[in-house]
């Protein structure tokens, strides 16, 4: 029976240190699952974007193309010892085409321009490269999660909207 149900947080082999999954494996799994279609969202990169699409494809499984991109607290620019060292996570998925072009203007700024420890861009930055894209709230690492835990109600609805 198929499953209505559709990962939109899901970390390949080619997120390091923290995915284990081949993407044959991933695509194999969702069809076991029934599920209609999953989402790629690798740790600051989309290294596994084409192989992720084309076996989705073949597989009659829908590929949402995605990243889990990390956002400076201020300016992707700086880059200051124990203060832009600090980032937190963000998941964009691409729902057309102009969002997929975004999806890699976002990854490419955020390796040669905003790079300090990891792939960095800002929220500047993604204003300017919005069209196309869903943003999620990501993992505990993210903004609205992190806001939550410090019980500020207010500053994490603030995240959300914005």
């Amino acid at each position: 029976m198929p499953s209505k149900f559709v990962h939109l947080h899901t970390h390949s082999h080619y997120s390091l240190l923290d995915g284990l999954i081949k993407i044959d494996d991933l695509v194999d799994e969702a069809v076991k699952l029934g599920m209609p279609a999953i989402a790629l969202t690798d740790h600051g990169n989309m290294y596994g974007t084409i192989e992720f699409y084309k076996k989705c494809q073949k597989a009659g499984i829908k590929p949402i193309i995605g990243v889990e991109t990390y956002i400076a607290l201020e300016s992707m620019l700086q880059k200051r010892p124990n203060i832009d060292n600090k980032r937190h996570h963000l998941i964009l998925l691409a729902k057309n085409e102009a969002g997929y072009k975004n999806l890699l203007k976002i990854v490419t700024a955020s390796y040669l321009e905003g790079y300090y420890y990891k792939p960095r861009v800002d929220k500047e930055f993604l204003k300017k490269h919005h069209e196309g894209l869903i943003a999620l709230s990501a993992c505990m690492a993210g903004e609205v999660s992190r806001m939550i835990e410090r019980k500020d109600p207010e500053r994490a609805e603030k995240a959300a909207r914005k």
